[in-house]
């Protein structure tokens, strides 16, 4: 008959460790190895199963196997054990820390459970079977082994386990109540005060969770984790004045602590203060220039100021130490172009591979930097590459577009009709044909693809948009071709062109009444207009052809100063040569009259 294990409350073996093992093995008097032990002292695995030795030996043959990081085999050891001792409470619980160690959670409750059946008294039974109730988020279970006769907690241990759980419960009175409690037992405990502002914060008393805050930070001045409480907790009250002044307190005392920095700096893109956030994050990257994640977070606001060689610089350096960041290339692809460095753009797009998200996105931007540069022939090859990598309806337009531009009109014909297989509702194949005619200067076929769109799909804006200009170019129809561009904009409220189309039928609803003299009906189109014009301006970020008529405009007022300033403006951004033919002959021609 196998004795029973005793064990002391700590958990500890009563009879010494090497005692026990030379016992259990049958070695006490013995000065030679046995064969069961390994050189270092420990236990074959092939020799540790003896059905026959007390539960001794396999409690030590658990603690070797669990200190060697063997789990499944110390679990197995334990429940050997418990096997032949199955009325020790310490056994039962082994076993379930042990069971808990694999996420065998159920089979871990059961032993936990019978643990504390069998020694309810057990201060470390209890507190582990409250963390296995906590997990299983059971509150009710939890209580019954957490907490005292007197409904109390059996101790500042099993408060925190109480708080978790009721926190977790959505019970945020039960856990303020044990905070308190917790903080009554226990007031140098910074977790306990922490946690008592958790628990006002969850029943919306900001200023309690505040003030618990602040008296924990007197405790402690110099406490990072309570600053740090502190000031998400004036963020989710919005004063996030305090919370930035409470960032800088903390940088006062420590410069150059990354967390705080930043945190400071999200606080201020949460402001929308991106010149501040940029200029904490600058700090970040000279203090810590290895933190390429900070790197590239200067390098996307760089892109957000517009600042766009700075932003290259910074996606430059996160790839030189992850050259495989393809996405990181995407972006400084999409930078580089804005700065006007279509080269640097074509190398950085030509880095992403085929099999990445962004391998299509990243030839289109080649093939429209090829096209910006009239070599379409090479803006066309690179479209068809990737169609046959990933087809798809825009790159099928986009290769009819190309074919146009590069001289095919009749193969973009071809290709758009084809895309069109029989069919007669898909406005948007009518439009593209619309803009190819258009292209060919074949404007009335043009418009009569626009109104087979429209005919489609009324809400078609950019067809509304097109017949609506090409009317007003043309000085007719500007009733019709107000309404159209009016609905246009309602589809659309935020594109510059569209917006610049209502500006140019004002501009041409005020030059015949100019000309006739009615000067006084002329100057409200005119003020509408421009109103409308400098709102384009502000939505497209700048055009030639805005600007323009802009020039246009100030003209037909008799403003020649600012209508020359306009024309030049326009000159300097680029012109579009099949759209503004005129606009370096009304430069010069202003520019001999004023000189």
């Amino acid at each position: 008959m196998h004795s029973r294990v005793d064990m002391t409350a700590a958990g500890k073996l009563r009879i010494p460790l090497v005692a026990l093992l030379a016992g259990a093995l049958g070695l006490v008097g013995c000065a030679v190895t046995a064969p069961g032990l390994l050189a270092g002292g420990g236990v074959a695995p092939n020799d540790v199963i003896r059905p026959d030795a007390p539960p001794e030996y396999d409690v030590i043959v658990a603690q070797i196997a669990r200190s060697e990081g063997r789990l499944a085999d110390a679990t197995a050891a334990y429940e050997r054990a418990v096997a032949k001792d199955e009325e020790s409470a310490y056994l039962h619980r082994k076993v379930a820390e042990s069971l808990a160690m694999t996420n065998r959670l159920e089979d871990s409750l059961h032993h936990a459970y019978r643990a504390f059946e069998l020694d309810p008294d057990d201060q470390p039974t209890r507190l582990f079977l409250g963390q296995i109730y906590r997990l299983r988020r059971d509150p009710d279970a939890a209580e019954k082994v957490l907490l005292d006769d007197s409904g109390e907690p059996i101790d500042p241990m099993a408060a925190s386990l109480l708080y978790q759980i009721y926190l977790g419960s959505e019970r945020p009175a039960e856990a303020l109540e044990t905070a308190e409690w917790w903080v009554e037992q226990a007031p140098e405990s910074l977790r306990a005060r922490v946690a008592l502002a958790n628990a006002y914060q969850a029943l919306g008393r900001v200023d309690d969770a505040e003030r618990a805050l602040r008296d924990a930070l007197e405790r402690d001045p110099g406490n990072l984790r309570i600053y740090d409480a502190l000031a998400r907790s004036l963020g989710k009250r919005g004063d996030r004045a305090a919370q930035i002044s409470l960032y800088e307190e903390v940088l006062d005392r420590y410069p150059r602590h990354q967390a705080t920095l930043i945190a400071l700096g999200e606080v201020y893109l949460a402001e929308n203060d991106l010149a501040s956030a940029i200029a904490v994050f600058e700090k970040i990257e000279q203090y810590y220039p290895d933190d390429m994640h900070s790197v590239l977070r200067l390098g996307f606001l760089k892109y957000e100021d517009r600042k766009f060689d700075e932003a290259a610089l910074r996606f430059e350096r996160v790839l030189e130490v992850s050259p495989k960041e393809d996405e990181i290339a995407f972006f400084l692809g999409i930078v580089r172009r804005r700065s006007g460095d279509d080269d640097g753009a074509v190398e950085a797009f030509a880095r992403i591979s085929s099999d990445h998200q962004r391998y299509v996105d990243a030839r289109r931007q080649i093939a429209a930097i090829r096209e910006g540069r009239d070599d379409y022939a090479g803006a066309l090859a690179e479209i068809e590459n990737v169609i046959a990598v990933e087809p798809s309806r825009e790159l099928d337009l986009y290769k009819a577009s190309l074919l146009a531009k590069s001289g095919d009109f009749d193969g973009a014909i071809d290709h758009l009709e084809a895309m069109l297989d029989g069919g007669s509702g898909d406005d948007e194949v009518y439009y593209n044909l619309g803009v190819v005619y258009g292209e060919a200067k074949r404007i009335d076929e043009a418009v009569q693809y626009m109104q087979r769109a429209l005919e489609a799909n009324p809400d078609n804006a950019s067809a509304l948009n097109y017949v609506g200009y090409t009317w007003a170019e043309r000085g007719v129809n500007l009733d019709e071709a107000e309404t159209m561009i009016l609905r246009a904009i309602e589809l659309r409220p935020d594109d510059g062109y569209i917006v610049d189309s209502l500006g140019w039928v004002y501009y041409m609803r005020a030059r015949p009444l100019v000309a006739s003299g009615r000067n006084r009906e002329a100057r409200a189109y005119i003020e509408r207009a421009l109103e409308e014009l400098k709102r384009a301006e502000h939505l497209t970020g700048g055009d030639p052809v805005v600007s323009e008529h802009l020039g246009d405009t100030y003209l037909l007022l008799d403003e020649k100063g600012l209508a020359l300033e306009r024309f030049e403006e326009a000159s300097q951004m680029k012109p579009r040569e099949e759209e503004q033919p005129n606009l370096f002959e009304k430069l010069e021609s202003l520019q001999r009259e004023l000189r």
